[in-house]
């Protein structure tokens, strides 16, 4: 359906305790809105999901048919499922078997759209990057810490250490400081990493932090909301840039980080 307009409709299919995936995508793109000249606007549906534990996650995971057909009703211009661990507790490469089930859903309904993830946005933009070597913050227990490094290992990105912040209540995960990972980080090992991920997570906040990490320690930093963002503006052919968005969203500038001796 075209529109005789240029702002872009971006559906946010979402845990039912996330508030983080409405504040730091949105944040980025109208930040973005400063410096360009494309409009977005947000729409949500939800997966009930209170705790972050496997059970719910896959609980929650088989609502997102639903989400899916909800949004694609609104003739959103891109989606995105934004739980990483829900993918990646499903089974390693489970990131497209989600996109292609979830676009099924939206072509089935008359609206086709292409639907994204925040866990096979954080890979793949490790993976175009050429960062080869990461390491890692992440809310979660540390089981399901265990199942994000494996399955990032498994598309080919080494994680050289990670910090789990064992915390499996959502919405505690929602309340950590934003700035917090700008010292987080110190406590990972990233000696010889290409870049660091500041939180494998689009619950836990991080924005504020990505580049005073990357000015302290002269690496390329990620998050998977930073991520997410950028898949969404690849997806809608769109220049891959926002304030504020580090490494991934500076327009390629990573030869301009400072170098740590």
């Amino acid at each position: 359906m075209s529109r005789a307009y240029s702002t872009r409709r971006i559906g946010l299919i979402v845990p039912s305790s996330n508030v983080t995936m409405e504040t730091e995508i949105p944040a980025l793109l109208k930040a973005r809105e400063a410096i360009l000249p494309d409009r977005f606007t947000f729409h949500s549906s939800r997966m009930r999901m209170k705790a972050v534990v496997k059970e719910e996650l896959e609980a929650m995971d088989a609502d997102s048919l639903r989400c899916a057909t909800e949004l694609s009703d609104a003739a959103v211009d891109v989606q995105t499922y934004a739980c990483l661990v829900a993918i990646m507790s499903m089974g390693l490469g489970y990131h497209r078997t989600s996109s292609e089930k979830l676009h099924r859903a939206t072509v089935d309904n008359g609206c086709p759209t292409p639907v994204l993830n925040s866990a096979g946005a954080l890979v793949d933009s490790l993976k175009e990057m050429g960062f080869k070597n990461v390491s890692i913050i992440c809310p979660y227990m540390k089981p399901l810490t265990k199942l994000v490094v494996d399955y990032i290992e498994h598309e080919g990105v080494e994680v050289q250490d990670f910090l789990a912040l064992e915390i499996a209540d959502n919405l505690e995960v929602a309340s950590q400081n934003p700035a917090a990972p700008a010292e987080l980080w110190r406590k990972l090992d990233v000696r010889g990493v290409d870049a660091i991920v500041a939180s494998a997570c689009v619950q836990m906040p991080s924005l504020p932090a990505i580049e005073m990490i990357e000015r302290a320690s002269g690496l390329p930093t990620v998050s998977a909301a930073v991520a997410t963002t950028r898949k969404i503006l690849q997806s809608l052919e769109l220049t891959e840039v926002a304030p504020g968005g580090g490494a991934l969203l500076s327009g390629g500038q990573l030869a301009r980080l400072p170098k740590v001796a």
